[in-house]
């Protein structure tokens, strides 16, 4: 089944190939200066020249066909190919029919057929070719009745039967008309096909539209048709003829710069129409597309293709492609100065390939760079493709400069090349502090400050060459010639690649200088509360031999923290909006609210002697209560030791006792003046189970 489909996918594609080439001839041919040739070649008045409108509605008539042609239905497109294939074949039995009566005529023999033997070789190839014919037109047809294709048979029998010669041309003639007769009665019979297809195609489209709209009619046709896979096949077909066209015209072998002029015009001649440009976009997208994956199975294997993402790659290319064709007018140009054209527009295009190929690679790359394996194969794949990354730009930069005079134009072109080996540079120091990392078994110091700073400079000298190209396209649309297509480009190019790009790097720089501000304003904890506190950093898992402070009273690594608030402006753990605090020399740091700072205080993960005693009358509230809050907690957020319960089986959660709750200073409060209702009392006892559970690290139950 599986190579079944297969082959319906094949014959979807290619029979629908002549119809693009017949779309092709049309547009190349141009009726008015054909006829104008055949009235400037000929001596009188010719012939032709009065059916000049007619072959102008014949011209546009093909247009149609090959509309038709190119949307039929796949079993009636077959269908169709079949009936051409068997007129074939009936013309074939005619020809031979005609050349076997012609032979007879020229070697006047009238006699028996055995005693010449060259009359004898003459009439066994006949027939062998007429027996043929007429099976395979049998077999094609899909009918028994192989008698309605053997009418070229009848000079055969004739001359078999010693029929004079003469009678065999009449006989020809005739075998000739019965075999049109029969093509004529077959369309007669089928001449309100097309009607009937054009019927329900027709009713079928309008409840599509109706149903689904216009958008999924094109998308329906667009994959049923498989239009990129078409115009590529329909390209290289086009690209192939004209390559055989130029060798089967050359004798001696072209040389090695010969070569590459004969690629570009051909590729040039295969681009003079809107149908073989379209071809060779999509042909540049596939070669993209191809080059792409090869890049990631090179770096990766067959893990490259395990959960890929499902978006096609290599379509900005052929996009690309498209729009500076379009910009340019390409198509209108002659061959030579298309040709030079089309060099630039394709070293743009191969530019964006290797981008793309950085774009792959970098985090490849990267993330090798910063795991523990010792892979020396990966590590060479990785580094083999940097580096070819990082020289072939350069030098597709040197050759075009050694074609093309050096101007502005020209730098901003061999600009995206430079700028792609800058970034492949950044990404190999990178990759090299992550392994000097490793190999050294400690932090380098500032790494991510380091990222930064390579990835701020490329981003920075992008940011330049955008902000020249549109500089200079707002400088020809101004003084030079003005086009709305030039215009619309210029205006995209300087919203997505000027202004938004502007907008991202202002943002990420007043995260990054808001984050350092934060740090700053934060007290930094002691040695004394750092053993007090005697925990880990809840974001990155590890040990603190120097932290920060929070507001909030949450302990974490400086660099940590800042990455933290590179994403977000809150606390890690409790969720409170961080603010930046001017820090003052003459205050001291202030400790965090749960671990007071007295030296007699314990550290703040385990619990003190007052509150083991007062925990000792019961624990259920409690236990309810931090239940409720871990509930209402986000799931994602870091996960602290000062949240956790003791893990000692003995101690048990205590029930909230008002000398626990209550702060020391509010111990000396008569509280024999203080006559409360029962409904004061209520809320108070409320207010005292919050507190009880602010000062266990959670957050009460909303």
């Amino acid at each position: 089944m599986a190579m079944r489909e297969r082959l319906k996918a094949v014959l979807n594609v290619g029979l629908r190939v002549p119809s693009i080439m017949l779309l092709e001839v049309l547009y190349r041919w141009d009726v008015s200066s054909f006829f104008q040739k055949i009235q400037r070649s000929s001596l009188n008045n010719n012939p032709l020249f009065q059916y000049k409108y007619l072959a102008l509605y014949l011209h546009y008539v093909g247009y149609i066909l090959s509309l038709v042609l190119l949307t039929l239905p796949r079993q009636h497109l077959v269908r169709l190919y079949l009936y051409v294939l068997t007129a074939l074949l009936l013309y074939a039995g005619h020809q031979l029919s005609r050349d076997y009566v012609r032979s007879e005529l020229d070697s006047g023999y009238e006699g028996p057929l055995y005693l010449d033997p060259l009359s004898m070789n003459r009439f066994s190839t006949a027939l062998i070719g007429q027996l043929v014919v007429c099976t395979l037109c049998s077999c094609v047809m899909q009918t028994k009745q192989i008698w309605l294709f053997s009418a070229h048979l009848l000079p055969l029998v004739a001359r078999l039967c010693l029929v004079p010669l003469e009678t065999i041309v009449f006989i020809n003639r005739f075998a000739m008309i019965f075999t049109g007769l029969e093509v004529l009665y077959f369309l007669a019979m089928n001449l309100l096909v097309p009607y009937n297809l054009a019927k329900t195609a027709y009713r079928e489209l309008a409840q599509v539209v109706e149903v689904y709209g216009l958008l999924a009619l094109g998308m329906s046709l667009w994959n049923q048709l498989v239009l990129p896979v078409l115009f590529m096949c329909f390209w290289l077909v086009l690209f192939a003829l004209q390559i055989y066209t130029y060798f089967s015209t050359r004798d001696q072998p072209p040389s090695r710069e010969r070569l590459l002029f004969l690629f570009l015009t051909s590729i040039a001649e295969c681009c003079c129409t809107p149908y073989s440009l379209l071809g060779l976009v999509f042909t540049v997208s596939f070669v993209a597309l191809g080059v792409l994956t090869l890049c990631k199975f090179y770096l990766q294997g067959y893990r490259a293709f395990m959960n890929d993402n499902a978006m096609p790659r290599g379509m900005t290319e052929g996009i690309t492609l498209l729009i500076l064709s379009v910009q340019t007018g390409l198509i209108e140009l002659q061959v030579i100065h298309r040709a030079f054209l089309l060099s630039i527009i394709l070293f743009i295009v191969v530019a964006s390939i290797l981008q793309s190929m950085l774009e792959i690679a970098d985090p490849i790359v990267l993330a090798l760079g910063a795991s523990r394996d010792k892979s020396l194969w990966k590590h060479f794949r990785a580094v083999s493709l940097c580096l070819f990354l990082l020289v072939f730009p350069a030098y597709m930069s040197y050759m075009i400069c050694q074609f093309f005079h050096m101007d502005f134009w020209l730098l901003i072109i061999i600009s995206s090349s430079i700028l792609t080996s800058l970034q492949v540079l950044g990404t190999l120091l990178i990759y090299v502090l992550f392994m000097v990392e490793e190999i050294r078994k400690a932090p380098v110091e500032n790494m991510d400050e380091v990222i930064y700073y390579v990835n701020g400079t490329y981003r920075l000298l992008e940011f330049v060459v955008a902000l020249c190209v549109v500089a200079y396209g707002v400088s020809e649309t101004l003084f030079g010639e003005w086009t709305v297509m030039g215009s619309t480009i210029i205006l995209v190019h300087a919203y997505y690649n000027v202004w938004l790009r502007a907008q991202l790097g202002w943002q990420s720089f007043l995260l990054r200088r808001d984050a350092v501000h934060k740090i700053q304003s934060m007290p930094t904890a002691s040695t004394l509360q750092l053993q007090q506190h005697n925990d880990i950093c809840s974001i990155c898992y590890q040990d603190m031999k120097s932290a920060v402070i929070t507001p909030c009273g949450h302990f974490f690594h400086a660099g940590c923290l800042k990455k933290w608030l590179y994403v977000q402006e809150t606390c890690p753990l409790c969720h409170n909006q961080l603010k930046s605090q001017a820090p003052s020399a003459n205050t001291p740091a202030p400790p965090a609210p749960d671990t007071p700072d007295t030296p007699d205080t314990p550290p703040a993960n385990q619990n003190s002697p007052e509150t083991e005693r007062g925990e000792s009358s019961g624990g259920s509230d409690s236990e309810e209560k931090t239940t409720s809050a871990e509930k209402t907690s986000p799931d994602l957020e870091p996960q602290s030791s000062l949240q956790q319960t003791s893990a000692d089986p003995e101690l048990e959660e205590p029930e909230p006792s008002l000398q626990m709750i209550i702060p020391e200073e509010s111990e000396e409060c008569d509280w024999s003046r203080c006559e409360k209702s029962g409904e004061d009392q209520t809320e108070e006892l409320a207010d005292s189970e919050d507190l009880h559970s602010t000062s266990l690290g959670v957050s009460p139950p909303s």
